[in-house]
C-alpha cells in the first residue's frame, strides 16, 4: 500500500510539472555558405564577418553575428556559418596577409589588403564604403553567396 502511495505522488508531481512546463518551439535556423573567388596568392587567410544589421557594417569587429577565418589554399575558399536565424544579412571579407584579422588601409583610407562584400557592390572613391542595404540579402533557408575579392578600388 505504501509503494502505491509513493507511486501516486511521483505520478502527480510529474503531471503537475508537465502542466507548468512551457512549450518550447525551436526557432528555425539556416546555414550560410560564403564562397570567395579571385584570390591572388596562396598565403595568409580570408577572414569573414556576417552582419545581421547595418550597425558596424562592414568594418566593426564588435557587431557581427558570426565570424571566422580560413587559410588560403587556392584561388577560392569557402566558409559555412550555421545557426543563422531568418533575417537580412551582409558579409564582409578581408584577405588578411599580416594576421591582424582586420582590413589595413593607407593614410587616405584606401585598403592595402584584398577585400570583398556580399553582392559585390562598386567600391570607389566616389561611392565610398558600401552600405548594408547595397550588400544585404535575405536568409530564410540554407543560402549560398559568392563574393569576388578586390585588390583595388573600382574605377
Amino acid at each position: 500500500m505504501l509503494k502505491l502511495s509513493q507511486l501516486s505522488r511521483v505520478l502527480l508531481a510529474t503531471l503537475v510539472s508537465i502542466s507548468f512546463a512551457k512549450t518550447v518551439n525551436a526557432e528555425p535556423t539556416a546555414k550560410l555558405t560564403v564562397v570567395v573567388n579571385g584570390i591572388h596568392h596562396q598565403k595568409g587567410e580570408i577572414c569573414f564577418r556576417v552582419y545581421p544589421s547595418e550597425r558596424g557594417f562592414p568594418m566593426s569587429s564588435n557587431s557581427e553575428d558570426q565570424s571566422g577565418c580560413v587559410k588560403i589554399t587556392g584561388s577560392s575558399v569557402t566558409k559555412e556559418f550555421f545557426g543563422l536565424k531568418p533575417g537580412t544579412y551582409a558579409v564582409a571579407v578581408v584577405d588578411d596577409q599580416n594576421g591582424d584579422r582586420k582590413l589595413n588601409k593607407d593614410f587616405f583610407g584606401i585598403p592595402k589588403e584584398g577585400f570583398g562584400i556580399s553582392k559585390n557592390p562598386t567600391v570607389s572613391i566616389q561611392t565610398g564604403t558600401p552600405k548594408f542595404r547595397d550588400a544585404s540579402f535575405v536568409v530564410n533557408k540554407n543560402t549560398t553567396v559568392n563574393i569576388i575579392m578586390k585588390y583595388s578600388l573600382d574605377s
